[in-house]
């Protein structure tokens, strides 16, 4: 039996009247990887603060194992603007950094009381080799100017930095909210691939379903305020919570046919009420709140007509633009046809949002034009367009922009019936906006978009802080949207359900008309590559005339001077890797002076770099010798 890493047993909070969840039990063991889902405003993120000491909660127990080595990576991870990346991996609270700051403190100080113990819990942590370690992971994660200042990244690549910072700290237990979120498709595939191949425990948020599929064991649910817990992936958790939900509503029903009978009773009020009347009124009013359960889910199919479009959409025509060195697209040609699904991919900087944004008229083209269709009505959704006054009502946000809006056929939706589609009952479109979540002011957003019933919807970066319950409504809605739709995103799943092909930004104003979705996508990429790869190997060169051979491979022997060096390397490692141990050993034997430790702690650092400087290069000459 795996032993428990963290248990949580009857956790309750609330803010205010508001009751977030209640009495909430569970635990992680070791090698857990758990998925926590739940709608927006459910608790979610305010669950993880709780559990890293970040918010406090009303009752109930956290319970953590003795010296877990435990990491965060929050939502929106904020960093000081002007330190460098490097410095950034050097000010987190991991457990290695604090060591480092403790030895650089007692080696300063000359006070060597506890150095001993420090150096024994240094080489525990691997911390002499902590900023080779950083850069590696760095690099693996394509951040490679460690010197940049952290205000100059975008929100991928700070997000990516935080990502590296949690990693490195190598911990028993990793929590982590939405980390798919600003990450693009290759990012966002390289971390599924690490946590899967990792033995790391692991609590997180993700609206990310392919994310959770492949990553998860063990899927978590807040729903109605109590915790469903399934043990399986997420295509697991869809079978037993979709049994969990129809036998739940059977006896509602059942319910409900008791409740006629029982209203018949209660109408009739008999006069004398003894023991027995008292428990069947008891009765009646526990029936009445089981029949009142509400588990429809709330996705009714909403199907919004769309204004007419004719049938001229757009043409890009010849359309170039480029950032300094950085080329978006060079002559970039493309006819658009009515009522096509179109998914944006790339990796992130390759000119995704500043596509879209030439097509919209908010940044112009250095050369070349669009040209529109006179009957399209853009409907925009962009990463940084959540912008509402905090104390406007959630109600009055949207009939501000639309009291009704047209489902065709004669049928029409009132503001208020159409927030409560996107989960918005009523008593929640009468609160003030601040009081609402982050993902909830996300669908918010999103309802005054598509309340303007437009007829091309350029949806950028969509899913991001949307719940997966939202995810489902929105992807139903466009799957009957009657108009044309362009969406940016890294949600594969998202675009798997919602496009009908790509174009894939591959940087360098190379992009690619894929007819298909991701998926295919990846498949038709995965097959092309094994097959380029084949094709390497098979390959034979075409044959040469013997002296033009010799000569060749002649050139490609060592020189008289690289064989000389090729020798002195070998000794020279020998020698550096005995005084790195020679080194190692008189930091820990606490018999050096306070400038001695000063002079062996600085040597330690270049000696390491300068060790697989010269590895490097042993290796390079080997492969020739």
């Amino acid at each position: 039996m795996p032993s428990p890493l963290l248990q949580i047993d009857k956790l309750t909070k609330s803010f205010g009247d508001l009751l977030l969840f209640s009495e909430l039990s569970f635990g992680i063991a070791e090698g857990e990887k758990i998925g926590l889902i739940a709608a927006n405003g459910s608790g979610k993120t305010t669950l993880l603060n709780i559990l890293t000491g970040k918010e406090p909660y009303d009752s109930g127990r956290v319970v953590f194992r003795n010296d877990i080595r435990l990491a965060y990576l929050e939502q929106s991870p904020a960093f000081t603007p002007q330190v460098t990346v490097l410095d950034a991996c050097f000010s987190t609270d991991s457990e290695t950094v604090k060591l480092i700051a403790r030895y650089e403190e007692v080696i300063a100080s000359g006070n060597h009381a506890r150095l001993d113990e420090l150096l024994g819990q240094m080489d525990l942590h691997n911390a002499w080799d902590y900023e080779q370690r950083i850069k590696q992971i760095l690099t693996q994660l394509k951040i490679t100017d460690f010197q940049q200042k952290m205000g100059e990244l975008s929100g991928g690549q700070a997000k990516r930095v935080a990502l590296a910072n949690v990693l490195i700290s190598e911990p028993e237990l990793l929590i982590m909210d939405e980390p798919t979120n600003h990450l693009d498709m290759e990012m966002v595939e390289w971390l599924e691939g690490h946590l899967t191949r990792n033995n790391i425990s692991l609590l997180m948020v993700t609206h990310d379903r392919y994310f959770l599929d492949r990553v998860c064991n063990q899927i978590l649910e807040i729903d109605e305020k109590q915790l469903f817990s399934y043990k399986g992936n997420y295509s697991y958790y869809l079978e037993k919570r979709d049994e969990r939900v129809m036998a739940q509503n059977a006896e509602t029903d059942k319910a409900r046919n008791l409740l006629r009978k029982e209203l018949d009773w209660m109408r009739r009020q008999p006069q004398a009420r003894g023991t027995k009347a008292k428990s069947r009124i008891d009765a009646f009013y526990s029936l009445e709140e089981k029949a009142q359960q509400k588990q429809q889910e709330q996705s009714i199919r909403l199907s919004a007509k769309g204004s007419y479009i004719g049938k001229k959409i757009f043409e890009a025509k010849e359309v170039s633009k480029r950032f300094s060195d950085i080329r978006i697209t060079e002559k970039f040609n493309y006819t658009f046809s009515r009522y096509e699904k179109m998914g944006i991919v790339g990796n992130n900087g390759t000119g995704k949002s500043t596509f879209v944004k030439m097509l919209l008229g908010m940044e112009a083209p250095d050369s070349g034009y669009f040209d529109i269709g006179e009957t399209v009505n853009f409907g925009y959704y962009s990463q940084d367009g959540l912008q509402f006054n905090e104390q406007t009502k959630v109600i009055d946000v949207v009939q501000a922009i639309a009291e009704v809006i047209d489902l065709g056929d004669g049928h029409h939706l009132t503001a208020s019936q159409f927030l409560q589609h996107f989960l918005f009952p009523p008593e929640k479109q009468h609160n003030y906006v601040y009081k609402l979540s982050g993902g909830e002011k996300r669908r918010l957003y999103l309802c005054t978009v598509l309340i303007k019933n437009p007829n091309f919807l350029v949806l950028d970066e969509p899913t991001n802080d949307l719940d997966i319950l939202t995810l489902n409504i929105l992807e139903e809605y466009l799957a009957g949207f009657k108009g044309c739709l362009i969406v940016v995103s890294h949600d594969r799943y998202f675009m798997d359900k919602v496009v009908d092909h790509l174009l894939v930004f591959h940087g360098n104003a190379q992009i690619q008309d894929f007819p298909g979705n991701y998926t295919q996508y990846r498949d038709w990429k995965s097959v092309k590559e094994k097959k380029e790869t084949e094709e390497a190997k098979a390959y034979v060169p075409p044959q040469e005339s013997t002296s033009y051979r010799k000569k060749s491979e002649e050139n490609k022997k060592l020189t008289f001077k690289e064989k000389q060096e090729f020798a002195s390397l070998e000794q020279e490692i020998e020698q550096m890797e005995t005084e790195k141990e020679r080194i190692i050993n008189e930091l820990s034997s606490g018999n050096l002076s306070t400038e001695e430790l000063m002079t062996k702690s600085n040597r330690l650092p270049t000696l390491m770099e300068q060790i697989d400087e010269k590895t490097m290069r042993w290796l390079e000459l080997s492969e020739r010798e």
